[in-house]
């Protein structure tokens, strides 16, 4: 049985490039580079209506879609560690990216080889300062898993505690170092671009993902984070969470008490154990509910591989790497956004959103306000708990992508969060409802948040008549202010003629027509000449070009018709 595993192993191995020794810079660049004009050429492709057979429609463009999203999950598989994790992270961007690709890449989970025991035996050494077998009374020398950073063992120490050792993958911060120099240059050529740069901080978010990266792999911040996650359920018997042996914990090496379980998603092993599915379905919605309302401290990556259920029922969580913090000023900001929903206040939610950063200011804020309406009367036409968070982040992530909405990476990492235990809930109790669940801990944080800023109605329109007089008297001094800034030049006023607009339109169309014209007869000319002097290879090919630019011709006279109905 190793045997067999061990030779699956190697045949995985070698079909990685970057995970050969002698796998070079340059072969870097082209595999990345190789991968990102790919990604170009097939987006261009698809931008092409008639590059769909028997006609173009909606439903197709979806299909190609999936279909490329599964193509892009699969090269950053092949691509290795660091597109992993930042396919990972892009699969929280949905004001970003087409929902099949944030659908597709939120299935990205490490499907890598591991590393020898050897290699991992010489960074322990290397951190720890001793050998293995001083450390560890025994260490098995299989891994028990294998991710894209790194992998785990099960260990013991001399005093006899059982524990696993993760252990980072060599070579992880060379590859970091590479691929992150490479990703640059690609991210200064979307923020370039007339079109994808558009409107996005395409360099914000590669500083931003470089910063998860490298946090990532400092060890010993997961280790802090695994202590911090651990004092939060002190007082929660049905919440276990393995202890950090600092003495055996480096930026490279984490060792964790061993605490074996059940994975949350075997649901026949769960059932021969005798555990109640219902009641682990509410606990976990509990559980998560209590780091992000009470404690402001959440797991961010909460898939069924990383929850366990031990023997006793309890949940097991694991793997802190990456975790999410609410701080005190977004809660409150938070709260607003809430009375905003609460009241179906379209304008109180904007005005919160871009407090927030969730929501790019802009000049006509009228198309996000319009939209956030929309949500609010598609989504409060049902009680609370009768709301589904997969249906609700599916329609926000339909209506922020390609809006000025820019949701941050908390946001998102809830809500994904979220359809996940969503799901799992559903896995374990089919008659499960996680905002049924939610409902106690949401009203009791509108509570706490209407005690701290009111504690009736009347502190309420107390407060909304001092913004009223506040405004009123402040007003003579802002049309001041807005009249000095327009002698200064400070301020624009732009006025939109749509007349004027058409008939630019049409004089701009009717140049470029004019000029394909001018090509078509010139290429008639030459080929009628080349044709009589018996060129006949060469007229053909001069025909065909007349034929192209006839086609263009044809083309953007139909634009222009389409221009003069749209007007």
């Amino acid at each position: 049985m190793s045997t067999k595993r061990d030779t699956r192993l190697e045949r995985t191995k070698s079909t990685y490039r970057w995970n050969r020794e002698n796998y070079s810079r340059t072969r870097r660049r082209i595999d990345i580079w190789l991968f990102v004009l790919t990604f170009l050429s097939g987006l261009w492709w698809d931008s092409k209506k008639w590059s769909y057979p028997r006609g173009y429609t909606e439903e197709k463009r979806i299909a190609r879609r999936k279909s490329q999203a599964i193509w892009i999950k699969e090269s950053l598989l092949e691509l290795g560690p660091t597109f992993i994790k930042v396919g990972q992270l892009f699969s929280t961007r949905a004001d970003l990216f087409p929902a099949e690709y944030v659908e597709e890449l939120a299935k990205l989970q490490d499907r890598v080889p591991a590393f020898s025991y050897e290699q991992a035996a010489i960074i322990i050494e290397s951190d720890l300062g001793k050998p293995v077998t001083q450390l560890f009374s025994s260490f098995d020398p299989t891994p028990l898993a294998a991710a894209s950073l790194g992998q785990v063992h099960k260990a013991q120490l001399h005093s006899g505690e059982e524990v696993v050792v993760k252990v980072q993958r060599p070579g992880l911060k060379k590859l970091f170092t590479i691929d992150l120099a490479i990703l640059k240059r690609i991210t200064i050529y979307f923020q370039n671009h007339p079109r994808w740069g558009k409107g996005r901080d395409w360099l914000g978010i590669y500083e931003e993902c470089c910063r998860i990266l490298w946090e990532e792999t400092d060890y010993l911040n997961e280790g802090r984070n695994a202590d911090t996650f651990r004092r939060n359920f002190r007082d929660c018997d049905w919440v276990h969470v393995p202890r950090v042996y600092w003495r055996y914990t480096s930026p490279r090496v984490l060792t964790l008490e061993y605490l074996p379980g059940i994975k949350i998603s075997h649901y026949e092993a769960l059932e021969a154990a005798g555990l109640d599915r219902k009641l682990l379905a509410r606990q976990g919605a509990e559980a998560y509910l209590q780091q992000l309302l009470r404690d402001g401290f959440f797991h961010a990556d909460p898939h069924p591989g990383n929850l366990a259920v031990s023997p006793d029922g309890a949940l097991i969580f694991y793997d802190f790497g990456m975790m999410g913090q609410i701080k005190t000023n977004v809660r409150e900001k938070l709260m607003e956004t809430l009375f905003g929903i609460a009241e179906k206040n379209a304008e109180r939610v904007v005005s919160s959103l871009v407090d927030l950063g969730a929501l790019a200011p802009m000049d006509d804020m009228g198309p996000a306000r319009r939209s956030i309406q929309y949500m609010l009367d598609h989504f409060m036409d049902k009680p609370f708990e009768e709301q589904s968070v997969d249906a609700i982040s599916d329609d926000l992530y339909e209506i922020a992508y390609d809006q000025p909405f820019r949701f941050p990476a908390t946001f998102t990492f809830v809500m994904r969060a979220f359809s996940t235990l969503e799901g799992v809930g559903k896995g374990l109790d089919p008659k499960f409802n996680f905002m049924e669940v939610a409902q106690p801990f949401a009203m009791e944080v509108m509570t706490n948040g209407r005690a701290s800023n009111g504690n009736s109605i009347f502190d309420e329109l107390g407060r909304q008549a001092a913004q009223v007089g506040s405004t009123a008297l402040g007003l003579p001094r802002r049309i001041e202010d807005t009249i000095e800034k327009l002698e200064r030049g400070d301020l624009r006023v732009r006025v939109r003629s749509i007349e004027s607009e058409r008939v630019m339109r049409r004089l701009s169309a009717i140049q470029l027509g004019t000029n394909y014209t001018l090509l078509i007869s010139a290429f008639t000319l030459s080929a009628t000449i080349l044709f009589v002097n018996d060129r006949f290879v060469l007229a053909g090919l001069v025909a065909i070009a007349a034929a192209f630019a006839a086609f263009a011709l044809y083309r953007l006279l139909k634009r222009v018709d389409r221009i003069d109905r749209m007007f």
